[in-house]
């Protein structure tokens, strides 16, 4: 609804989007689901101030790509799968406003990584233009 005015609440949301993608919230993942949507929208509408934020933001979004491929609990496969995706959406769009920044850093993680699952996430952002 703020469109580019969420520009002004970007410090604040950073430290919630980065708190809710930390924590397991259950075997729904109703929050991180949330939470990757409502960071996509935010990349759409404030994308010139993204690529600033992007160390913190990959960083984040790799380590929950990890967690969730290395959950044991009680998450079902849909769920997984459907937070892999939207992590993967963020970091399309990540590269998009940073100019390719992002492709350039997950070639290092791509070539050292060697879990199917985390590694065909990245391959979809490097092949995404």
């Amino acid at each position: 609804r703020l469109g580019i005015l969420i520009v002004r609440h970007l410090k604040r949301l950073e430290r919630v989007i980065l708190g809710y993608l930390e924590v397991c919230d259950g075997p729904e993942e109703e929050a991180r689901l949330g939470i990757l949507e409502t960071l996509q929208c935010i990349i759409e509408h404030a994308w010139p101030r993204m690529p600033c934020r992007l160390p913190v933001l990959l960083k984040a979004l790799l380590k929950m790509i990890w967690d969730v491929h290395t959950d044991q609990g009680s998450t079902p496969e849909p769920v997984k799968a459907a937070l892999l995706q939207g992590a993967t959406e963020c970091l399309i769009l990540l590269d998009r406003c940073s100019e390719g920044q992002v492709k350039a850093l997950l070639e290092v993680v791509y070539s050292s990584c060697e879990e199917n699952r985390v590694r065909e996430c990245i391959r979809k952002v490097q092949e995404n233009t």
